[in-house]
């Protein structure tokens, strides 16, 4: 079974360790506990939208930028050969006509 908070984990994990951060750092700027922080990218915990943003943000990275990650990896995981990189035409058009709207 494929467990979306262990691919979050560990893409903050590895987001987290290419900048040369430590646990401690990060979750400093993210304003969150030390030991939750260690639980999310050990997958033992789900992070809420908001840790999310905050993380994000303390990684200096779009958190599209890991949500696409995450979502690649588990196209990887689901044996999906290929990913695509755009949005769907209509799909685009049905959400700018809704952005127009507002």
């Amino acid at each position: 079974m494929i467990l979306v908070r262990q691919e979050i984990g560990d893409v903050l994990r590895d987001l987290r360790q290419q900048k040369g951060q430590t646990l401690r750092q990060v979750a400093s700027r993210a304003s969150v506990a030390l030991g939750y922080l260690s639980e999310v990218e050990r997958g033992q915990k789900e992070a809420s939208s908001e840790i999310l943003a905050s993380l994000a943000d303390a990684l200096d990275v779009p958190i599209s930028m890991i949500m696409r990650e995450v979502g690649d990896r588990i196209a990887v995981l689901e044996g999906i050969s290929t990913v695509p990189d755009m949005v769907p035409d209509e799909l685009m058009a049905s959400v700018e006509s809704e952005l127009s709207l507002r």
